[in-house]
């Protein structure tokens, strides 16, 4: 279906949802045009948010899955005076839901969402997306590629934009299986060259084992502090900058940097589709872990160049609640180009 035309009248508006781990967010934003991408569809940059709401506490997620009741207690009415303030009134054109464990934990959201919305924000239109995708759309928009997005964890997707290859995705496994590269095993990989050092065994790092005792104190009491831990990623990905801190002078802090790195360009390289035209591929980069700079990007650089010869890497355009803006602008404008997917993206409407 070609992309519609806005109807004479006030532009309409689009929500868009970012529930994850840290919290809820909600945004509204103008469903055409005004500062929409760098590109004439609009499919490039993230919107540009009229009005936001951020709620600290993360959405409740139980037996059956993500909470649809919490989540609708409090989306409903944040949305309704979102658009309000906005402009509107109250109603929207499309709305898209990114959450965290949609694709394995959503289906209460997909069972539940469609009807509440409908009736309290008069829109049929509504995406319901995994993080990992709305990560996705908001670093590279509607346009091929791969996006690493890494900060406790590490999740890869990619895709040529085609309904017969769809979104492909690596890694995103949690820290006992894999999110190889992520903050919590950058963090773990350091803790153990401390307790290495510790020991007195091989491929002990004693900077690494001053930071640690100073962070967490004698690592003799590091088991207690970290096996009872119900957040225990967190715990450990809070030691990575120390890593990164110490990889100028400590080779082993460098190595584990180094040894990241090349997990995040295996990812990037399993996702990454071929190149398409004279543009080539791009990899962007998005998450938390990307803050310690060139510590980690030097290596991710020399790595992808070894993996993904020509590729470029760069920095996201936005972040997941761009994306969800992204994403509801292109349902409203009957433009979506990203994959449709049952369990990743799927469109109401």
């Amino acid at each position: 279906m070609g992309e519609t035309t806005p109807a004479p009248g006030p532009e309409p508006l689009v929500l868009g949802v970012d529930s994850g781990g840290s919290g809820l967010r909600i945004a509204v934003a103008r469903a055409y045009g005004h500062g929409y991408g760098n590109d004439a569809a609009g499919d490039a940059a993230p919107a540009r948010r009229l009005r936001t709401v951020v709620f600290r506490e993360p959405v409740r997620t139980g037996p059956d899955g993500i909470d649809a009741d919490d989540l609708l207690a409090r989306l409903l009415p944040a949305a309704g005076s979102l658009l309000r303030e906005a402009g509107g009134d109250g109603r929207c054109a499309a709305v898209c839901v990114g959450a965290a464990g949609m694709a394995t934990l959503g289906d209460g959201l997909r069972a539940a969402l469609p009807a509440a919305l409908s009736r309290a924000l008069g829109t049929d239109r509504l995406a319901l997306a995994a993080d990992a995708v709305t990560a996705y759309a908001g670093a590279l928009g509607q346009h091929p590629g791969a996006v690493v997005a890494a900060g406790t964890g590490m999740v890869a997707m990619g895709t040529d934009l085609t309904a017969a290859t769809g979104w492909r995705r690596a890694d995103g496994w949690g820290h006992l299986l894999g999110d190889c590269g992520s903050g919590a095993w950058i963090g773990r990989a350091g803790l153990e060259a401390a307790v290495r050092a510790h020991d007195g065994r091989p491929g002990g790092s004693a900077a690494l084992l001053a930071r640690a005792e100073a962070v967490f104190g004698p690592v003799t009491g590091l088991p207690g502090k970290l096996y009872p831990r119900t957040d225990r990623p967190a715990v450990l990905a809070s030691f990575a900058p120390e890593v990164a801190r110490c990889a100028a002078e400590d080779k082993f802090a460098a190595a584990i940097l180094d040894e990241a790195a090349h997990h995040i360009a295996d990812s990037a390289a399993a996702v990454c589709p071929p190149a398409a035209g004279p543009t080539g591929r791009e990899v962007a980069y998005a998450g938390g872990l990307f803050k310690m700079g060139e510590p980690l990007l030097e290596p991710l650089r020399a790595a992808l160049a070894v993996r993904l010869p020509g590729v470029r890497l760069r920095a996201a355009d936005g972040d997941p609640l761009d994306g969800a803006l992204l994403i509801a602008s292109a349902v409203a404008r009957d433009a979506l180009r990203l994959p449709t997917d049952d369990r990743l993206l799927h469109v109401t409407g």
